[in-house]
C-alpha cells in the first residue's frame, strides 16, 4: 500500500526577488497513480509561479487530510565546515533561524545576489565554493556556495531556505522534513525532502516541454513509481554508516542516493 497520496516535485528557481514571476520556478502534481500534471500559479494559471505563492500554495497543499510527498530541487542545509566557521549547533532548526537572520531572501524586494555582498548580512555568513556536503560529492552536484556557474543550485537554495523554515513554524509536526526529523517518515504524514532531478533523467515525460517542467515532472513521477512499487522506505532508509547518518542530519541529504 502506498504510503502518500499525492507527490509534488518542484524545480526551484533563486532568480530576482520572492515576489518576481519565474520562467523557472515549475510545479507538478500526481495524486495516486495518476500522471504528474503541471500546476500552474492560481493568481492566473497564464502566468509563472512567483516563490511566495508557491510557498503559500504548499502550505495549503500541506493542509489538506491524507499525506503528500513533495521534492524540492535545492539544499536544504549547509556542509559541516560552514557549522564550524560560524560556531553553529548541529541542529537544522537553529541553522534555519540563524540563515535567516544574515539570508532574509524571503523580503520583500530580497535579492541573493545583492545580500551575498551586504554587510551585516550575507556577507558575514558566506561560504567557501570548495565546501561540499557529503550527498553532492557522491552525486556529483555543485556545492551550495558556488554560484554564477552553470548547473548551480546556489541562488536557489539561498533563496529558498527561509520558506522551508516558515513551512515549519506553519505546520508543525504536521510535516516531515526528511532526514533532519528522522529517517523514516512517520506514517500518514506529509513529507518533504531535497531532491536532485539529474538522478531521475529517465522519469522525464516524452514530447517538447522545457527542462524545468521536465525536471518537475522527473521529481513527482520518480517518488510515485517508488512508492507505488514499495521501493520508497529503503530510499528514505539509505545504506549510511552511523556516523555518516549523523552528518547527513546536521548537512541533509538528497533523497534517491541509497
Amino acid at each position: 500500500m502506498a504510503a502518500f497520496q499525492r507527490y509534488i516535485g518542484v524545480d526551484y528557481s533563486g532568480a530576482r526577488t520572492p515576489d518576481s514571476r519565474q520562467s523557472g520556478l515549475r510545479v507538478y502534481l500526481a495524486e495516486g497513480d495518476d500522471d504528474p500534471e503541471e500546476v500552474r500559479t492560481p493568481t492566473n494559471p497564464a502566468w509563472n509561479w512567483t516563490r511566495r505563492e508557491l510557498a503559500n500554495w504548499l502550505l495549503g497543499q500541506l493542509r489538506e487530510e491524507g499525506p503528500t510527498l513533495v521534492g524540492i530541487d535545492h539544499a536544504f542545509s549547509f556542509p559541516g565546515q560552514y557549522f564550524v566557521k560560524y560556531g553553529l549547533k548541529s541542529d537544522w532548526g537553529s541553522f534555519l533561524q540563524d540563515f535567516h537572520q544574515y539570508w532574509p531572501s524571503d523580503q520583500e524586494g530580497a535579492v541573493v545576489s545583492k545580500l551575498k555582498d551586504t554587510a551585516g548580512l550575507g556577507k558575514e555568513r558566506a561560504g567557501e565554493a570548495t565546501w561540499r556536503r557529503e550527498t553532492e560529492k557522491r552525486n556529483k552536484a555543485k556545492s551550495v556556495f558556488h554560484f554564477n556557474v552553470t548547473g548551480t543550485v546556489a541562488n536557489s537554495t539561498h533563496a529558498g531556505l527561509p520558506w522551508l523554515l516558515h513551512l515549519r513554524r506553519e505546520l508543525g509536526n504536521r510535516v516531515f522534513f526528511w532526514p533532519f526529523d528522522g529517517w523514516l517518515p512517520t506514517p500518514g504524514v506529509s513529507t518533504v525532502a531535497e531532491v536532485y532531478p539529474a538522478l531521475w533523467k529517465e522519469f522525464s515525460p516524452p514530447g517538447k516541454f522545457l527542462d524545468h517542467q521536465r525536471d518537475a515532472y522527473a521529481v513527482a513521477k520518480w517518488m510515485q513509481q517508488k512508492d507505488l512499487d514499495g521501493d520508497l522506505p529503503n530510499f528514505f532508509r539509505t545504506n549510511l554508516t552511523p556516523g555518516q547518518r549523523q552528518m547527513a542530519e546536521v548537512e541533509g541529504w538528497i533523497l534517491g542516493e541509497l
